[in-house]
């Protein structure tokens, strides 16, 4: 980019900054735009077919974790899109994407690079260790690629092994392996997929013995062990890197690839992948990353290579987005994000210790927190759906956006838009959520209860997470 363009460019992100500097905390809608925002909510849900899970149309404004919508008010924004926010309105985002906004195209693809692609996989095989990656526009084209490569290295082999809970997309293929029927309601069985369950403390090897009797009884018959290594849609359940391993050795015995889902949990841990946190990564065969890093990708071992034409598509991402994803990435790797005592993992402590002191003020309306980095979760009251919903309502009510997690008990997540969130935003974000918490009504209709669920444990409590961070000097969650 010439020089000149650079310092238009400087000036330009100067002045948004300048311009979203009045966005400093939660406010109501303006009322005088109360009205047209809601006849553009309906419209939009009309014609997109169905109503939106919350009524949120931004501004295009935006302030660190903060967000303004189009009717004028301003939320905490801690669920990032479910997953894909690095913050809003980041001076390092907008000047990477608007340099990217003047390149000769908008989309790049398989037949013509650029070398926003070159740098982007040279960054990605560089910090992980796979020697190939192969970008995408989504999460499920990802994870498509990743099951075409393990089946492509075991031809005539026809099924999958996935966790009980787990979620890899929704395309036909992937909605037959995640494990809930409404989202493949109506549709074709694309693969055969052996469900294992996830990992219970109280029931340890039951995913072992799982796994050895599937094995049995369709030998040479399995093309993957699909791994979500933090269960995001199931409810945020995390496990100890030894239930992985054992895991590991009886599908690397067996001859099956060993697939790992990290399209939510990719810098979201005290390294940049969960499986490097795990000490597991030289183990994975393929693995797929996606949502923080605005493009998605497929990596994998020089043994998975594929033939030419099985993997291709005419969209690799678009100028921005990738300008973007090489940006986020530069930062989680070169500023003081990742290990131990970064920020992913103190601001993250510190937002479960605050749930932990709300849920002891007060009794029965907190179960948890759950999770692990900045995937952080809760059981709101008895763990029922609606008082899961209800409460998620209420919450972005008051300026708090979440989001639903899970099933019996169902749970609110939060992820943590960390190069956006400061120290200073947790004082306010939990005043806004006791607000919610304390609502009389909420309270009223489920005192007392108590969430049921043989998951429900105190290693995935908050507790449970400070003992991996504290005693665990490789950084594994164990």
């Amino acid at each position: 980019m010439f020089k000149s363009t650079d310092a238009m460019i400087d000036t330009l992100v100067s002045q948004i900054i300048k311009d979203n500097s009045d966005i400093t905390c939660v406010r109501d809608a303006d009322n005088a735009k109360k009205a047209a925002y809601s006849a553009t909510i309906t419209q939009f849900e009309t014609q997109r077919g169905g109503a939106l899970w919350y009524p949120y149309i931004g501004s295009g404004r935006g302030n660190g974790a903060l967000v303004e919508l189009l009717d004028g008010s301003v939320k905490y924004d801690l669920i990032s899109g479910i997953g894909v926010h690095w913050g809003h309105s980041h001076p390092q985002i907008l000047k990477a994407t608007l340099a990217a906004s003047l390149r000769d195209t908008v989309m790049h693809g398989n037949l013509q690079q650029d070398m926003l692609t070159v740098d982007l996989v040279n960054l990605l095989t560089k910090h992980s260790g796979f020697p190939h990656a192969f970008l995408s526009t989504s999460g499920a084209m990802a994870n498509e690629n990743a099951l075409k490569l393990a089946f492509h290295h075991h031809p005539g082999r026809t099924r999958v092994i996935a966790f009980e809970r787990c979620f890899m997309g929704r395309t036909i293929a992937l909605a037959s392996i995640t494990d809930k029927a409404a989202y493949r309601d109506g549709l074709p069985t694309a693969m055969n997929v052996d469900y294992i369950p996830f990992y219970d403390d109280s029931q340890p090897d039951n995913a072992v013995k799982k796994l050895k009797e599937y094995i049995h009884r369709y030998p040479g018959q399995h093309a993957a062990l699909c791994l979500e290594l933090i269960q995001g849609e199931g409810g945020y359940y995390p496990a100890p890197a030894s239930f992985f391993k054992e895991l590991i050795a009886i599908a690397k015995e067996a001859d099956i690839s060993v697939l790992a889902d990290e399209v939510q949990t990719f810098g979201r841990t005290e390294c940049l992948f969960a499986s490097q946190t795990l000490g597991i990564i030289d183990d994975v065969d393929i693995l797929t990353v996606g949502k923080l890093l605005q493009v998605c990708a497929t990596l994998f071992r020089s043994t998975h290579k594929p033939k030419p034409g099985l993997i291709s598509q005419t969209f690799t991402g678009s100028s921005t987005a990738l300008a973007a994803g090489i940006s986020i990435l530069t930062q989680l790797t070169t500023e003081p994000y990742l290990g131990t005592t970064g920020k992913i993992i103190t601001l993250s402590q510190t937002f479960r210790d605050r749930l932990d002191t709300l849920g002891k003020k007060y009794p029965g309306s907190i179960h948890g927190p759950f999770g692990y980095g900045s995937m952080i979760a809760f059981t709101p009251f008895s763990g029922s759906l609606d008082d899961a919903k209800n409460l998620c309502k209420r919450l972005f009510e008051h300026g708090i956006i979440g989001f639903i997690a899970g099933a019996n008990p169902a749970r609110i997540r939060f992820l943590l838009p960390m190069g956006g969130i400061q120290d200073a935003d947790l004082d306010p974000i939990f005043q806004h959520i006791e607000s919610a918490i304390s609502s009389g009504s909420l309270r009223a209709s489920t005192a007392g209860a108590q969430p049921s669920d043989s998951l429900n444990s105190p290693a995935r409590a908050g507790g449970g997470d400070r003992h991996c961070l504290a005693n665990n000097k490789r950084g594994e969650i164990s």
